[in-house]
């Protein structure tokens, strides 16, 4: 079989060996999106990169903000790292917009925490939450690797100008795909302060072999995410419209009642199931019983739900956007659409359903790839060898 296509990165890291002999503290912020409410985004992949590093024998704190009265200041995880919830604001979700007045507070609050017991490496996910990381960092002069996960539109106001500080100040960005890297560069970020690191996947989690669930004989397809517009589920639905049959199995939770009233007039709700929320642990047996798994988002950063469903061998049929253009080879581990064309993504649907060869062939080599290039040991290897590279650079600022 031949080799799968991987992204290169816009710069190769240097080796760091004594990364995997001394034991660093990584402080990742992230706001708006905690590890403890992993599901398909941000919060997944925080988990499993900070799983991860502490399986490389690192210690890991993550911070983000306190959302719910009732849930403990500090919390350590089974996977070893521990999170912390800042308290900025009301203890109840808010929007990014109305998050910000509470910056002050939160970065205060690392500071004060830092300057304690500093780390040796502080990464941010978003511009908010690498707002209050830098200046965080800067009380200790600790180096800040920063993760844009998604760039603003409109690079004016105050997020514009967030964003172009971080661009300034962060010792190293992390993109997480090759068309996130491309992005940063026309923002003005320079070449060489740039590197990608995609998302990783528990591969010894989501294999091929292990329980399946159970399903019919019609033809499964599966998406997974959260309802919202710009995920694309309507026009998978809209696709479904087209075909026969198959099902579709919706995962995560959400108000579906747009979704549902959607598929009641296109006359597809009776081959569509809501799964709601889906634990951890029952989600590769239901990934597994699925025929093709679709990811056809306007973006993604991250590509969580095309690994997993690659690592448990089944094909996968996604927009190229973000990091599915890297993660997904096209007629290698499944096929590319357009976004926001439901004619064309019925027509590939249809094509793969139809050829049991075409879609095992698919599957094995999606698994390959995922082993090959997104396995969460790997993820951790590759970030380490940033935090090295800018812990070292912190360390000597420190001592002169």
């Amino acid at each position: 079989m031949a080799q799968p296509v991987q992204a290169v990165p816009s710069r190769t890291v240097g080796s760091a060996p004594h990364a995997a002999r001394d034991r660093m503290r990584i402080a990742v912020v992230s706001a708006q999106a905690s590890p403890l409410k992993a599901d398909f985004g941000q919060g997944m992949h925080i988990a499993q990169l900070a799983t991860a590093l502490c399986e490389s024998g690192h210690e890991v704190v993550v911070y983000t903000r306190r959302d719910d009265p009732a849930v403990a200041e500090r919390v350590r995880t089974a996977d070893g790292y521990e999170v912390v919830h800042v308290p900025a604001g009301r203890p109840t979700a808010l929007a990014e917009d109305h998050v910000v007045p509470h910056l002050g507070e939160f970065a205060e609050c690392l500071a004060q925490r830092w300057q304690v017991c500093p780390p040796d490496v502080v990464h941010t996910y978003g511009w908010t939450s690498a707002l209050v990381g830098v200046i965080g960092a800067h009380i200790v002069r600790a180096p800040v690797v920063h993760s844009y996960t998604t760039l603003g539109a409109d690079q004016t106001g105050q997020r514009g100008d967030a964003e172009m500080l971080v661009a300034r100040r962060a010792a190293w960005i992390m993109g997480s795909s090759a068309q996130e890297a491309t992005e940063l560069w026309r923002l003005g970020v320079r070449r060489t302060q740039v590197s990608v690191v995609p998302c990783g996947v528990d591969a010894e989690l989501f294999e091929p072999e292990g329980p399946i669930a159970t399903r019919n004989a019609l033809r499964r397809v599966l998406v997974a995410g959260e309802p919202a517009r710009h995920n694309g589920f309507a026009d998978v639905l809209t696709a479904m419209s087209a075909m026969d049959d198959a099902e579709l199995v919706v995962v995560g939770a959400g108000d579906q009642a747009e979704l549902r009233e959607l598929a009641g007039g296109l006359g597809v709700l009776d081959r569509v199931v809501f799964t709601g929320h889906v634990p951890q642990a029952q989600l590769p047996a239901l990934v597994r019983s699925a025929d093709v798994v679709v990811c056809v988002p306007w973006s993604d950063p991250f590509g969580i739900t095309a690994l997993q469903a690659m690592a448990c061998g089944v094909p996968v049929v996604a927009t190229t956007v973000g990091a599915l253009k890297d993660i997904v080879v096209h007629d290698v581990t499944g096929l590319h659409v357009p976004a926001r064309k439901p004619v064309v993504l019925a027509r590939a649907l249809r094509q793969l359903l139809a050829d049991d060869t075409w879609r095992e062939e698919f599957g094995i080599a999606a698994r390959d790839r995922v082993v090959a290039r997104y396995s969460r040991d790997r993820l951790a290897e590759e970030a380490l060898a940033v935090y090295a590279r800018v812990a070292g650079r912190g360390a000597e600022l420190r001592n002169r």
